[in-house]
């Protein structure tokens, strides 16, 4: 390997990785740019609210795929379901100005949490919208993992008789997300890729139009650049975590997302001094647990319908 640049020894090394490590620090790197986001979210919510950082966010996304979009539009927007389109985009929008509240307004290891609960939330609506079979441990993991959820939020030691409104978002967005994902699952059956993310990017910016033009303020140069770099953070994440995903194994990557959780105590209490209590981290556990057992479950079944098909063919 002498002779070769930094970069392609880099390259060599990596390659001479097995996947499953080489998707793992794909993974990684999702994780960190996520929480460099949510920091940057965090940092920034006092002059610029929510849904004027998810203006930026999806312009962000615009930028990066504009290129792609362009290259073949006619193709890339060519869809037989727009209207599934329009309310995946619709609610992807709500979610992501209910999550930017959420995290502006919460410790980001609690946030960060709470985000993990889309996992349980797939697990009904894939009964009522997919009509798939649940199972005794999918629908067991579930209600121990809002049980999790309900020891992290424990709104009686916290001094008032409900929820909070940041807790009640972050709810939401997990919802919401989980919502999105639901729909992605029936499109991915006929749509490409690049079409679902081209509809979203777009639809997306102009949903998120209005209510940021409600709370308008133009950024100084330098709030500008940190908007600019948490879109960006953003689309990074998303596309580490895609490429991670497609190098190694779903089963195998799922728990290292949740190193999340990790850089996100070590985020918040540095910046922000933000030091969680240990029932929230004992809930946050409960939740990560129920949702690497769903995980678990729904890749083993997925290997044993494959198996299960490829002997029929045989």
């Amino acid at each position: 390997m002498t002779g070769l640049s930094p970069r392609m020894r880099a390259v060599r090394w990596a390659e001479g990785l097995a996947p499953n490590v080489r998707g793992a620090l794909w993974m990684l790197v999702s994780a960190l740019t996520y929480t460099a986001m949510t920091t940057l979210i965090k940092f920034l919510g006092d002059d610029y609210p929510a849904s004027l950082q998810t203006f930026y966010r999806q312009a962000a996304s615009m930028v990066v795929l504009a290129p792609m979009m362009i290259k073949d539009w006619r193709g890339t927007f060519t869809t037989s379901r727009p209207g599934i389109l329009l309310f995946r985009s619709g609610a992807g929008v709500v979610a992501m100005t209910m999550g930017f509240y959420a995290v502006q307004k919460m410790p980001l290891a609690e946030a960060n949490a709470l985000s993990f609960t889309r996992t349980l939330w797939l697990v009904p609506l894939a009964a009522f919208v997919l009509r798939e079979k649940l199972g005794l441990l999918r629908i067991g993991a579930s209600l121990v993992g809002f049980g999790g959820v309900l020891l992290m939020l424990r709104p009686e030691a916290a001094g008032h008789s409900g929820f909070t409104i940041p807790q009640m978002a972050a709810l939401a967005s997990a919802f919401l997300f989980a919502l999105t994902i639901t729909g992605m699952k029936v499109m991915t059956r006929d749509h490409k890729t690049i079409t679902l993310l081209a509809w979203a990017a777009v639809l997306g910016l102009v949903f998120a139009l209005p209510p940021a033009l409600l709370v308008w303020r133009w950024p100084s140069p330098m709030d500008l650049t940190l908007l600019a770099a948490m879109g960006v953070l953003g689309v990074v994440t998303q596309a580490c975590y895609i490429k991670g995903m497609q190098i190694g194994d779903a089963g195998a990557m799922a728990p290292i997302d949740y190193t999340r959780l990790v850089f996100a105590v070590l985020f918040g209490l540095a910046f922000f001094h933000d030091i969680p209590s240990p029932v929230t981290m004992i809930g946050a556990a409960i939740v990560v647990g129920s949702t690497l057992i769903i995980t678990w479950h729904e890749q083993r079944e997925a290997k044993k319908a494959k198996a299960e098909a490829a002997a029929l063919e045989v």
